[in-house]
């Protein structure tokens, strides 16, 4: 069997990823009493009286809500959120396995912005954080930003914030190995989606000399007149040479490739058109815009993937977990810029320079140190910024 075949096979056999423990032992007619009534009423009149009491009297404090609508799962597209299910299942089993944070996913049906956002505000009491996943652009930019406004527990759009993270964290160790300076070289993105975009904006941070964005219309620049808001925004503080075409145009002495669209759009021409020791993080999955080994015969110097079967896995897994339990525990009410460019540089000091190499410019996806690395960044520096 194939491994979707076999994925199906042990999704029939979970019959679900996850499952509701019980952490108070219900053996006696006490242990009912003080669990459930008529004892239970009593931090219920606590919480009424302090709702902040909520996080020391219920599960609350360690507790993510999973949500999507179901417009852009993986690589599936609109299947509607029922269908996402077993991926926000799974998204929740990597909470708990690699940063201890109970998860619960919530499939919301719906596709208007308002009506999810009003859903979530309706029940954010229940959690300690919002995790938004697999919704669609440009209306994942919409309810997330409303959210942040209308709620004082963290949101975090995974797609967006958790793979600019690893993206930033790789690109802080392959420049510095390539023996180059974050302020001097050219990243193209090719796909200007919610993770492009969110992945431009945080390499802008981490101070690039250059970005050219690249979507299906080409690159994106000063001269056009986007209908797209966040087309619009990105085109105004990339392509400081207005560069127009195609992505063949666009990587033409580029340092650094990031793909987040589609199979097979790289060929071996364009990666010797970089410039030198270029950098290719082709991210599309399952397939990536060019092969690992095509990419490495056309002269590649560092290599990234999204693919567990090469080195340099470019994986989420190494930021959400740690993020939100960084968050949850200094218990902040936002996962600020600042937050997320600490975790990135927790994430990249992970590999020291007497490991780093061609083939190792970010921990393993399966390393569970890096979860309490990055939650101690992120938690230290909301304490800083509130001082």
């Amino acid at each position: 069997m194939d491994i979707k075949e076999q994925a199906l096979k042990k999704h029939y056999e979970w019959q679900g990823k996850i499952e509701v423990v019980s952490r108070a032992p219900i053996e006696t007619r006490e242990d009912l009493s003080l669990a459930y009534t008529p004892g239970v009423a009593q931090p219920c009149l606590e919480i009424a009286k302090d709702p902040e009491l909520s996080y020391k009297l219920t599960r609350r404090s360690n507790l993510v809500a999973v949500i999507t609508d179901g417009t852009a799962v993986l690589g599936l597209g609109d299947i509607g959120g029922l269908a996402g299910m077993p991926v926000m299942e799974g998204k929740c089993c990597l909470f708990k396995e690699f940063g201890g944070v109970d998860a619960f996913p919530l499939c919301v049906k719906s596709k208007d912005p308002d009506e999810i956002v009003r859903t979530i505000e309706l029940i954010a009491d229940s959690f300690g954080g919002i995790n938004l996943e697999d919704i669609s652009a440009p209306r994942c930019f919409e309810i997330e930003t409303k959210l942040k406004e209308r709620l004082d527990i963290p949101v975090f759009h995974d797609d967006q914030h958790g793979t600019a993270i690893v993206v930033g964290a790789a690109m802080m160790n392959a420049v510095k190995l390539a023996g180059k300076k974050l302020g001097e070289i050219t990243v193209v993105i090719n796909g200007a989606g919610s993770a492009g975009i969110a992945i431009g904006k945080f390499l802008l941070k981490l101070g690039i000399g250059n970005l050219i964005m690249v979507d299906i219309g080409g690159i994106i620049n000063r001269d056009e007149n986007y209908k797209n808001p966040a087309h619009a925004e990105i085109s105004k503080i990339t392509n400081k040479n207005n560069v127009k075409g195609g992505l063949a145009n666009a990587m033409r002495g580029a340092d650094v490739f990031v793909g987040v669209s589609k199979p097979n759009l790289v060929t071996p021409d364009m990666v010797k058109s970089m410039a030198d020791k270029p950098v290719l993080f082709p991210m599309a999955n399952p397939n990536p815009e060019i092969t690992y080994e095509l990419a490495k015969e056309s002269g590649a110097y560092i290599v990234g993937t999204g693919r567990s079967d090469y080195p340099n896995q470019i994986n989420n897994v190494l930021v959400f977990p740690g993020v939100f339990k960084g968050a949850l525990s200094v218990r902040a009410k936002a996962i600020t810029e600042e937050m997320k460019l600490a975790a990135a540089h927790a994430i990249a000091a992970l590999v020291t320079d007497d490991k780093l190499s061609a083939d190792y410019i970010i921990p393993s996806a399966l390393d569970k140190s890096v979860a309490d690395a990055v939650a101690k960044a992120v938690a230290d520096e909301w304490v800083r910024s509130q001082k």
